[in-house]
């Protein structure tokens, strides 16, 4: 890990740690630089209303210039959420996290913006290229060339 890497970090952490996160995340662990984890709830009214998932966010040595891995964990106690813009094995279709990310990003304003993609989705589906995308998918989100041409869902 790169010192800018491990200095944006910690101090993202730090302010996680005495700030605390926005309202419906929740810091699970960030016991190091590489990997941390998150649970995110959809507060209000909304199709998620009262479910919670996990996200994982990796991290490697060229954040914060480049976007971390984002993704939902999908194992025998979670499950990613039913979206359009959401796999069934949790890798997320959102510009945010490819050609529209920005190094003033943070952690948190990743889980807000996708919070707020769930809140706003208007119908539990999954994308249309759900099977065939999960069957050749690479493990890590970052190494998909997604095509972002929906923003309503």
């Amino acid at each position: 890990m790169t010192s800018i890497s491990a200095r944006r970090l910690r101090k993202e952490l730090s302010e996680i740690q005495t700030e605390g996160c926005p309202t419906g995340i929740t810091l699970l662990s960030a016991d190091n630089f590489e990997t941390w984890y998150f649970t995110i709830e959809i507060l209000g009214e909304s199709l998620y209303q009262g479910e919670v998932f996990k996200l994982m966010f990796r991290f490697d040595s060229s954040y914060p210039i480049s976007a971390p891995a984002v993704q939902f964990v999908v194992n025998q106690e979670s499950t990613a959420p039913v979206h359009p813009h959401v796999y069934s094995n949790g890798h997320i279709c959102a510009s945010i996290l490819g050609t529209e990310w920005s190094p003033v990003l943070s952690v948190s304003a990743v889980c807000v913006t996708l919070q707020s993609m769930l809140a706003s989705c208007k119908s539990k589906e999954r994308p249309v290229d759900n099977d065939r995308y999960v069957r050749y998918a690479p493990d890590n989100p970052k190494k998909t060339r997604f095509h972002y041409d929906d923003d309503t869902v």
